[in-house]
């Protein structure tokens, strides 16, 4: 049996929002005791992880691990229609990836303790909504 929804998160400007409690809630809707919830991001300059959710150093020492490997307004780029940001936000999400998936069981995700689910938005210079969708699969 399958189960979708779609859901916005609306952005500030580049970092983590977390995304953990929206998902739960589509699984819980879901209704199923096992299964697996892919969650994926429809936009390219922008990704999901799984990563610490306790200490938010962990979220800002990655982004000064991410400005290191696609740092913004590289003169060596092409691409910048939309500005300093735009080519090292898509390097970002292509390195970091678009999507994740969570097994669950008694309709919850079985996530470790320490961790939680983010949208990682990679665009400096202003917010976006970004459409998320979770497809899960069980009985």
């Amino acid at each position: 049996m399958v189960h979708q929804e779609v859901f916005t998160v609306s952005t500030a400007r580049r970092g983590s929002t977390e995304v953990t409690d929206a998902v739960a809630a589509v699984v819980a809707r879901a209704g199923f005791a096992a299964g697996v919830a892919h969650v994926f991001v429809r936009h390219t300059s922008c990704s999901l992880l799984i990563t610490e959710n306790a200490d938010p150093t962990v979220r800002r020492d990655l982004e000064t691990l991410a400005r290191r490997w696609a740092p913004d307004g590289d003169p060596a780029y092409q691409h910048d229609t939309e500005g300093d940001d735009d080519m090292a936000a898509h390097a970002r999400a292509v390195l970091t990836g678009t999507s994740v998936s969570v097994p669950l069981a008694q309709g919850r995700l079985l996530l470790g303790t320490w961790q939680g689910i983010y949208l990682w938005e990679h665009r400096s210079s202003h917010g976006h909504d970004r459409e998320i969708v979770v497809t899960v699969t069980g009985e």
